[in-house]
């Protein structure tokens, strides 16, 4: 992954983002890692929609925080992302794992924005499809 230059957002748009996964990010459930991660998801109606990650001791159970915005995304009766944003408090921007890359697929197409930061204001930001190059996608079961 390469960080974009170039791409600019509406004002204040990544800063609304950027808050509500701050935020949501200090309610993090992380007894076991004390690795907290908050994720904002802007649906194409404008609304944000935020998560993050819940730990359970059997570590499989646990949900990430981009699952978690997605899944409030969901809920509310959207299913068509604009724009992402993740931040933990790493050394350098932390990715969505693989699972989460093909769950955001699922909603955004591949010129969405996911803007990868950390606490101390480093970002990162890349496209979908660079983030999942070949997503798996409703296209190749059409023949099922």
């Amino acid at each position: 992954m390469s960080p974009q230059s170039g791409r600019n957002h509406e004002p204040g748009c990544c800063m609304a983002l950027l808050e509500a996964a701050r935020i949501v990010r200090e309610r993090a459930y992380a007894p076991y890692s004390n690795f907290k991660v908050g994720a904002a998801v802007r649906a194409v109606s404008g609304t944000i929609y935020s998560g993050c990650n819940v730990e359970n001791v059997a570590y499989p159970e646990g949900t990430c925080a981009e699952a978690g915005a997605i899944a409030a995304m969901v809920a509310a009766g959207e299913t068509e992302i604009a724009e992402v944003l993740v931040i933990a408090a790493g050394p350098v921007p932390v990715s969505p794992c693989g699972g989460c890359r093909q769950k955001l697929a699922e909603f955004g197409k591949g010129d969405v924005l996911i803007t990868l930061a950390t606490l101390a204001g480093e970002s990162q930001t890349v496209t979908l499809a660079e983030l999942l190059p070949g997503a798996f996608s409703a296209d190749h079961m059409e023949d099922s």
